[in-house]
């Protein structure tokens, strides 16, 4: 049961994560706004990088909140692996 969990909260990380790098190499090939694959990928990524937005400003030019969202991601993840692990 524990390795089930575990790997589903791996696949949902790596899904995660997928999506968000996807949009940050989408935002650099400029896309139309109403281009399918970038309303897409904004559908998906926007709601999981909004809160980062609004508590990271931008430096400059770079919005790093993208970078801090999948490091979020990952220690969440982990966070989680851990704890199903002492679980069972």
């Amino acid at each position: 049961m524990a390795s089930i969990l575990v790997n589903l909260i791996q696949l949902t990380v790596w899904v995660v994560n997928l999506i968000i790098i996807l949009h940050i190499l989408m935002s650099w090939v400029q896309l139309e706004p109403w281009h399918p694959v970038r309303r897409f990928l904004d559908q998906l990524a926007e709601p999981i990088l909004r809160p980062f937005r609004n508590a990271i400003p931008p430096v400059g030019m770079f919005d790093l909140s993208p970078m801090v969202a999948l490091i979020f991601v990952q220690v969440i993840g982990q966070i989680l692996i851990f704890l199903v692990a002492q679980a069972f």
